[in-house]
């Protein structure tokens, strides 16, 4: 309630303009060539809304609300969630939220296309308080149990983490509709709950409700991140039972090649690639990663090589691919070219990710030195991936001195981490430093470290 009385406040004291970016403000002068009278041939409103629903220029945008704004053409919901939609279109959530508080202030009545957009705003923006607020005017408009409106919430509280609430909205509604039970299924998967989101979508084929894209494509994505080759085989079977076999669109087939990919057939994905009438980087990315994670380094650059051939351009999860591909084959050389290329040849800035392959990749070598030169060189700090990648391959390499300016700067993220003493001391161990190995185990005394028990399991066979 205080977040969107906040945003009361602050829009009680501005100005209608105020609610563009301040960045546009000298785009504040309105084309009229845009809706002159020839082009307005029925409601300056409507055409006003009908021009924001192809609108992909941010500076057109800023531009067409300037205009409705001092035209005074913000007259009915339809025309604010046009203009709503338009910002949350170009990822600006938070003027979108602006613009429903603005709506609300004056006394326009939000309809049930009106809380959704105002939903995904909220759930872009992590605000769960005015989330909440949203939620309570949905129960007094009487549009909680609406599709759309329920589906948001649902989306919502998924993304902030909060299932129960998710849950509750989901449960209350016993003629849910398909929506809702994809905003589940995509909210559990998403959250990482993969099994809840495999058995919620077992439910929904039992409550007679036929799935659609949207359902598949995260149920894809849950089967893959469990590994389980089962249901994913089963899903694909859900489409062919479908007759998608010969139309699956881009986005779905890719989700099924990445989920072939993650349940360690890749066999089965390239059929699935090899079938796709057209692909995009996607397709290509979710192939070179699933063969650079199963060992398949050589098979991953040659699809690299094909996808340049096609013209499709690499965007920077497919250099992670590339980069893991390299690190996994020993293939040096190869990923430092990589690199450099990312920004070379496609603009593009590596990001602590392709750097961590970096290190791993020089590490699994022993080229510990150079490893240590590029996490030096990074222009972003180095995570506590990257700091234990390089003290793991310095204990599999024997090398005190890095191994020590590992650990050293590991233990100022993470200095509960019992794991990094006993990996130095493994390191001075092999090294012969008993006197080291000693200074370590009385160092974890000190700070009240205590090392995890270890554990062993018998099989007793019959």
């Amino acid at each position: 309630m205080r977040s969107l009385r906040a945003l009361f406040s602050r829009l009680s004291t501005a100005t209608e303009t105020n609610l563009l970016p301040s960045s546009s403000l000298s785009h504040l002068h309105f084309s009229r060539s845009l809706f002159s009278s020839e082009q307005c041939l029925g409601d300056p409103a409507a055409e006003a809304a009908a021009h924001l629903e192809s609108c992909a220029d941010p500076e057109d945008l800023v531009q067409t609300h300037a205009h409705v704004l001092r035209a005074h053409l913000l007259r009915a919901p339809f025309h604010w969630n046009a203009l709503m939609r338009c910002y949350l279109r170009l990822v600006r959530p938070r003027t979108s939220l602006l613009l429903y508080a603005q709506m609300s202030r004056s006394g326009t009545v939000p309809d049930c296309y009106t809380l959704p957009l105002a939903l995904k705003a909220v759930a872009l923006l992590f605000a769960l308080p005015a989330g909440r607020q949203l939620h309570c005017t949905a129960v007094k408009l009487g549009l909680d149990k609406h599709e759309f409106t329920e589906s948001g919430l649902i989306s919502l509280y998924a993304k902030a983490g909060v299932f129960d609430w998710a849950m509750k909205v989901f449960d209350q509604n016993a003629q849910r509709k398909l929506g809702s039970w994809n905003a589940v299924i995509s909210g559990l998967a998403q959250g990482g709950r993969l099994a809840e989101a495999v058995d919620m979508f077992v439910e929904l084929r039992r409550s007679g409700l036929v799935p659609d894209d949207v359902t598949m494509v995260s149920v894809a994505s849950a089967c893959g991140g469990l590994g389980d080759l089962g249901m994913a085989q089963q899903v694909h079977k859900c489409l062919l039972q479908a007759g998608r076999s010969g139309r699956l669109d881009v986005m779905l087939s890719n989700s099924l090649v990445d989920m072939y990919a993650k349940c360690g057939r890749t066999d089965l994905a390239g059929k699935v690639f090899s079938r796709m009438a057209s692909r995009d980087v996607s397709s290509w990315t979710a192939m070179i990663m699933g063969l650079a994670v199963h060992g398949e380094e050589v098979a991953a650059l040659d699809f690299f090589r094909a996808m340049q051939q096609e013209g499709v351009r690499p965007n920077q999860v497919t250099f992670v691919g590339l980069l893991s591909a390299c690190a996994h084959g020993g293939l040096v050389e190869e990923g430092i070219n990589y690199l450099e290329a990312m920004a070379e040849k496609y603009s593009l800035e590596p990001t602590v990710a392709h750097y961590g392959c970096v290190v791993d990749m020089l590490g699994r070598v022993g080229r510990l030195v150079e490893a240590r030169a590029v996490v030096e060189r990074m222009p972003m700090e180095a995570n506590v991936v990257i700091w234990g990648t390089l003290l793991g391959a310095c204990e599999k390499h024997v090398n005190v001195e890095v191994g020590e300016w590992a650990a050293r700067n590991l233990l100022e993220l993470e200095p509960w981490n019992d794991g990094v003493y006993v990996v130095l001391s493994n390191i001075y161990a092999a090294a012969k430093k008993w006197g080291e190995v000693e200074r370590v185990r009385r160092l974890m005394w000190e700070r009240r470290v205590a090392k995890a028990p270890g554990y062993s399991s018998a099989t007793v066979s019959a």
